[in-house]
């Protein structure tokens, strides 16, 4: 089976052989899989497609790339006939972001751009042009357009025009051909991450009938929503741009075969916005750090382990205030906090804080690991003490230290940690110093807790139930997906024999040895058995 592997992410990261999108190939050898990359740096020296002999992420055969942010590609501008065109596919793409009661038209705004681009290469240039900003301005500033965030000024246009020119980027990207290396050529569709990403998968659906598969590790809607507070924009730019992806998230949800996500708190989310349960599976992310051995030996002094970055929703201060509750009660206690300042003088913040409630001296600012690995030793309990826990990963590798963890009960972490470790609520620095002290003052608690999160971690996030998830997942899509589907003309599908075509007892009218090579590809579908050869064959 050929899988064509979506995802957007830096160059550096593609070619680490030991990311996400590399262990799944590596893991599935009987499929062939093809990485098309939207690399958000800028396009690095050495050449995207690698040489056959050495490809640069083991267990892929190629990679493509297509450079998201800075110039755009390079192109001429369209016809004025052409240029029509674009305008009435624009204006229906734009007036789905700005209206509330034409929200419907933003998938065939997509798919009419795209169609327009595979015809001419001339969308980068368009939608760099000012036809487009006027069809922006205009639809932004018509009765009846969405303007809570505020009316636009010129500048929005301008800076808006921009960002939905990067953003449309994929659907101008030479790779929906049926020849070698193009999506047309592949059995599945795999994006990772959603959001652009997304964008070449449905083109592809719409073209080919070529089903997808999304697996979201965080969620790419509420990780926009974070990073556009403190964008720097004015917020009609923010609410246009957030519009964007929430249509976008919205159409591939309707459009995607399966949906997996890293955690049943990130299927509620995806449920939220409009995706089907029924299509929904939950695949925990796996990680190689399942083979790594236990921590050493505890320390000596009765020592808790933070871990999180520096910023309030983190809650470094809820720490504090229960260490300080630990302190008294046990004054040998110590407090090692592991992570960089997400917030400028947050840090100094947190220091002041320690100052004043007298545990300075017990508590050390230790920075960022190398590895997380290397903080969770220091410790005899591991805490986390956020508002939002929205990924697992860290609470994952904390576990698989061998460990006893206490944690806030918010996000995924009662589906990660579940009876294996202590959840207290958030904000309550009496129940987080309750939880700790009972462990710090109980060593054989702390050991079977420990000893059980390991395990726990281990069984849900070692990389064979990922693969053995994704080798189902493939094979039961394709084999219900059509083999001659609806609309498709005189081309089939690439699979030359898929499972039907043999069940269907086609395989006893097989062509004499003297026919052309590939004359069985070319078999229309009127062809197959009557109705009654099925049963005849079972």
């Amino acid at each position: 089976m050929r899988i064509a592997l979506l995802t957007e992410s830096t160059y550096s990261n593609a070619k680490r052989g030991d990311s996400w999108c590399g262990r799944l190939a590596d893991g599935l050898v009987e499929h062939e899989f093809r990485l098309y990359l939207l690399a958000r740096g800028a396009r690095p020296e050495e050449p995207a497609a690698p040489d056959p002999g050495e490809p640069p992420v083991r267990g892929l055969s190629a990679v493509h790339e297509l450079p998201m942010w800075g110039r755009r590609p390079a192109g001429r501008a369209p016809s004025a006939h052409r240029r029509r065109l674009y305008r009435k596919a624009y204006e229906q793409l734009v007036r789905a972001l700005v209206l509330p009661g034409e929200r419907a038209s933003f998938g065939p705004g997509l798919h009419r751009l795209a169609e327009l681009a595979r015809a001419d290469g001339a969308l980068p240039a368009f939608l760099a042009s000012g036809a487009a900003q006027r069809v922006l301005e205009q639809a932004w500033r018509s009765p009846g357009a969405d303007t809570a965030a505020g009316q636009p000024l010129v500048r929005d246009v301008l800076v808006a025009a921009d960002l939905l020119e990067q953003c449309l980027r994929p659907l101008s990207a030479g790779w929906y051909g049926t020849g070698p290396g193009g999506l047309g050529a592949a059995d599945l569709c795999h994006v990772v991450g959603g959001g652009p990403a997304a964008l070449p998968a449905l083109v592809a659906k719409q073209l080919h009938g070529i089903p997808f598969v999304v697996t979201e590790h965080g969620l790419h809607l509420r990780e926009q929503y974070r990073s556009y507070r403190t964008a720097p924009y004015r917020w009609p730019v923010r609410a246009l741009l957030l519009t964007f992806f929430r249509l976008l998230t919205e159409e591939t949800y309707r459009q995607a075969a399966v949906l997996t996500p890293g955690s049943s708190y990130d299927q509620q989310w995806q449920q939220r916005c409009g995706a089907d349960p029924a299509r929904i599976r939950v695949v925990h992310e796996g990680t190689p750090a399942v083979a790594r051995e236990a921590a050493g030996p505890e320390p000596q002094a009765p020592t808790l382990v933070w871990a999180g970055a520096l910023e309030p929703g983190r809650d470094p201060e809820l720490m504090l205030h229960a260490f300080a509750k630990v302190r008294a009660e046990l004054p040998g206690a110590l407090l090692r906090m592991y992570g960089e300042e997400g917030v400028p003088g947050y840090r100094r913040h947190c220091e002041a804080i320690a100052e004043r409630l007298g545990i300075a001296a017990a508590v050390a600012f230790e920075g960022r690991p190398a590895a997380p690995a290397e903080a969770w030793p220091q410790g005899r309990v591991v805490v986390f003490s956020a508002l939002a826990q929205r990924s697992p990963r860290l609470l994952a590798d904390a576990m698989l230290s061998g460990r006893a963890v206490v944690a806030t009960d918010v996000g995924v972490a009662r589906e990660v940690v579940g009876p294996t470790g202590l959840l207290v609520p958030p904000r309550s620095p009496l129940a987080l110093a309750g939880a700790c002290l009972a462990l710090l003052g109980d060593e054989e608690r702390r050991a079977r807790l420990g000893l059980a999160g390991r395990l726990r971690a281990q069984e849900r996030f070692a990389v064979e139930p990922v693969v053995t998830a994704f080798r189902d997942i493939y094979l039961e899509l394709v084999s219900r997906w059509p083999a001659f589907p609806a609309g498709a003309g005189e081309r089939l599908q690439p699979f030359a024999r898929p499972a039907e075509y043999w069940v269907a007892g086609v395989a006893a009218e097989a062509e004499p040895p003297e026919a052309a090579p590939g004359a069985d590809r070319a078999r229309p579908a009127t062809d197959a058995a009557a109705p009654g050869a099925l049963a005849e064959a079972v």
